[in-house]
This record gives structure tokens, C-alpha cells and sequence, in this order.
């Protein structure tokens, strides 16, 4: 419990400072590589689902167990290795300074590059068409996918953490790199990624709530802990409203709506009621709000460890 509790603030200093510079080996690559491979192997043909369940199966199976196995190797070598081979690993779990380094240089690309270089940073971060995006439309689409990926890329990790250590954490962002690549719903992998998608819904069903829940204590803001309840279950995706609700709430404004995705236009809900201008020094409190809820994540993280050793 303490090694894994010192691996745990490892990593999230190291994310704090330096976060996932371009260009650096990450295990998330890997994984890319591996269903990139498997995709262009297996969707073929028929009986499309279960090749798309056999893979991804067998590519978290993978990955648990090959953590797994180092762990315990690594126990039999002094335990500096292991700290600093799971620090690393935390590190490259977390995304939350990247996040929000994504989403202020969308905000300073719109203000100082103007709508069209706005439109051009956004398209780094979100899967809709931004090639028509006002400027209001471009700031919303910051905040909701700083608000979605603070459940993904941040609070869903640390939870697979606490409860598996570094396999669990690294099986959890295989689910959702498979879900990323794989877990639309269009022609080429409708059936293929489903079950993907599906697993991904299930694994983030917790973190989502719990992301929420955090985000809405970090500000005492009744009013989104209303909106989570009002327009949570509202979204498409039966995890992503949650923590939009919760930001909607605490900013008092609108998000959702139609929106061109891979070409299609996708008929989102509304989540909020107040339609308002989000102003440029927003991203500035919502940065705080993603710094703070990942900050008492760990906290509640080391006191449950810290109850258990």
C-alpha cells in the first residue's frame, strides 16, 4: 500500500509538471498499433461481432496480464524498480495536463489567430466536424470535452488504479483506446466495435458518476449537483452527460446540440437551459475545476489506502 501510494503521487507530479510531450514513447501508441492491426485483420468478412469481441477480449486479457507479470518480477528486484516502473506507469495514465493544455490552446488560438485557426486546434481534441464551428460553438466544444476526458483520461484511471494497481489502470486505457478507435456506429464498425463501445460504457459507468459527484464538491455548486440529476441522464452516451451536466450547472450555461460528426449530423440534447456567450477567462476556472477534482481524487485515493495498510 505504500509503494503503490508512493507510485500514485509519482505519477500524478509527473503529470502535473511535464504531462505526455510529443514524440515521447507511450503505451498508448502500443496499444493503437496493436488494434490498428487487429481492426484490419479481422473486419472482414462475417460473424463481424464476435471478431470484434474475440480482439478486444484478448487485447485487455493482454495487457492485465502482461502488468501483471512484471509487477511480480519486479518484486524479486529492490524496490526502487518497482516504484519507479509503476510511477511511469501513473504517469502515462493520467491525461490531465495534457487536457487542459489542449484546451487553453484552442481558447488562444481563437483569440489570437482568429475562428479559423480556433477551428483548427479544436479538431486535435474532438471527433466533430469543426469546419463550420463559430466561435461560441468552438468555446463549448472545449469545455465539453474538457469535462468528458476529466471522466476518461483522469478520474476513470486513478479508479482502475485503486483498484488494481498498474495492470488495472492500463487495462482500463486499453477499453477505451478500443472504444476511440473502433466504437462507432457506421458501416465499417458497427459490428466490429460494439462490443468495445459497450465495454467502454460499462467501465466508465462508475468513474462518470463519481467525476460528477467530485466536481460539483470542488466548487459546492448546488446548482450543478441540479443539473446532474435534471440532464445527466439526457446525453447519448449514458456516461458523458454526467460530467457535462456537472460543468453546465457549475457555469450556469448550455451545452450539447446538433453536431457533424464524420460527416453526419448527430442530434445531441441540450444539456442546461442558459443559453450565454462563455467568455475567453472561463477556461481558466474550468482549469482549475479539472486541477482540483484530480487532486482530491488522489487524496480520496491515499486515505482509502492509507485506511487498508
Amino acid at each position: 500500500m505504500v509503494l503503490s501510494l508512493a507510485a500514485l503521487f509519482i505519477g500524478y507530479a509527473l503529470d502535473l509538471f511535464i504531462g505526455d510531450p510529443d514524440h515521447w514513447p507511450h503505451p498508448i501508441r502500443v496499444f493503437g498499433n496493436a488494434i490498428y492491426a487487429g481492426e484490419k485483420r479481422f473486419n472482414t468478412g462475417n460473424h463481424r461481432f464476435w471478431k470484434g469481441l474475440g480482439m478486444s477480449l484478448f487485447l485487455c486479457l493482454l495487457v492485465f496480464a502482461f502488468f501483471t507479470c512484471i509487477n511480480h518480477l519486479l518484486q524479486l528486484l529492490p524496490q526502487s524498480l518497482w516504484l519507479i516502473f509503476n510511477g511511469i506507469m501513473v504517469w502515462y495514465g493520467l491525461a490531465n495536463h495534457n487536457l487542459i493544455s489542449e484546451g487553453k490552446n484552442v481558447f488562444k488560438a481563437l483569440n489570437e489567430g482568429g475562428v479559423e485557426a480556433g477551428r483548427t486546434q479544436l479538431s486535435r481534441i474532438v471527433g466533430r466536424d469543426t469546419r463550420n464551428l463559430s466561435p461560441q460553438q468552438i468555446r463549448i466544444a472545449v469545455l465539453e470535452t474538457m469535462s468528458e476526458n476529466l471522466s476518461d483520461g483522469v478520474i476513470a484511471p486513478l479508479f482502475y488504479y485503486a483498484l488494481a494497481g498498474v495492470p488495472g489502470m492500463m487495462t482500463y486505457k486499453m477499453i477505451n483506446t478500443l472504444d476511440s478507435m473502433i466504437g462507432y456506429r457506421n458501416e465499417r464498425y458497427e459490428q466490429f466495435g460494439k462490443f468495445a463501445a459497450r465495454l467502454d460504457d460499462v467501465a466508465n459507468f462508475i468513474p462518470a458518476r463519481l467525476t460528477a459527484l467530485l466536481m460539483i464538491l470542488v466548487t459546492f455548486s448546488k446548482r450543478g449537483l441540479t443539473f446532474v440529476f435534471r440532464y445527466g441522464n439526457q446525453h447519448k452516451s449514458p456516461n458523458s452527460g454526467y460530467p457535462e451536466a456537472a460543468l453546465a450547472g457549475i457555469l450556469n450555461c448550455r451545452f450539447g446540440g446538433p453536431n457533424v460528426y464524420h460527416g453526419k449530423l448527430v442530434d445531441k440534447p441540450y444539456i442546461g437551459a442558459t443559453e450565454r456567450m462563455i467568455e475567453d477567462q472561463e477556461i481558466k476556472q474550468v482549469s482549475r475545476i479539472n486541477h482540483l477534482t484530480c487532486l482530491w481524487m488522489i487524496l480520496l485515493i491515499a486515505m482509502i489506502f492509507y485506511a487498508l495498510s
